[in-house]
């Protein structure tokens, strides 16, 4: 059986400078073992079972698109792109939403379905509805029972009409 050798990474970088390395490599900060001379042990890196969606703050896209605006030298963008984990694709989306020039741009949109807002209209028209259902079924009822009074008056030989049963 082949055993898994342990990687050992220098950690030089300010826990803040380390936020998408460590989304990239999946290593959180509570998971390392510290070795020797400021060296991590990072344990073999694998695939997790389940891949989890990276959320990035509003502050970290700003920082990075600062960081990308200073970048004069060539090179110097994709360098910064490898340090944290991103593709070019996360600074052209993260531009773009910096253009619209709202907080609420740069933040994490929720995913799903969106809530639908029920206008008070329609709940009025669905109250509505449902008393007049409930109306026609009583309606239906009294109809059943008039037209079984009158069969029964039939059968016994009685007027309903009580101006009827005083002339005979």
């Amino acid at each position: 059986m082949e055993k898994k050798e342990a990687m050992l990474v220098h950690i030089s970088k300010e826990p803040e400078e380390m936020e998408g390395v460590r989304r990239t490599t999946g290593i959180s900060s509570g998971s390392r073992a510290e070795g020797r001379e400021g060296l991590s042990v990072v344990p073999d890196s694998e695939v997790p079972e389940k891949a989890s969606r990276r959320r990035f703050t509003a502050e970290y896209k700003r920082r990075i698109l600062r960081e990308a605006d200073a970048c004069r030298k060539q090179g110097c963008i994709g360098a910064l792109l490898r340090r944290e984990g991103l593709y070019s694709s996360h600074l052209v989306t993260w531009r773009r939403q910096a253009e619209k020039g709202t907080l609420e741009a740069l933040s994490p949109k929720k995913r799903g379905p969106k809530e639908k807002k029920i206008d008070p209209s329609l709940l009025r028209i669905a109250e509505l509805e449902k008393t007049t259902q409930k109306l026609e079924h009583k309606l239906r009822q009294a109809e059943l029972i008039i037209a079984a009074q009158k069969k029964i008056a039939e059968i016994f030989q009685t007027s309903l009409d009580p101006k009827e049963e005083t002339k005979s």
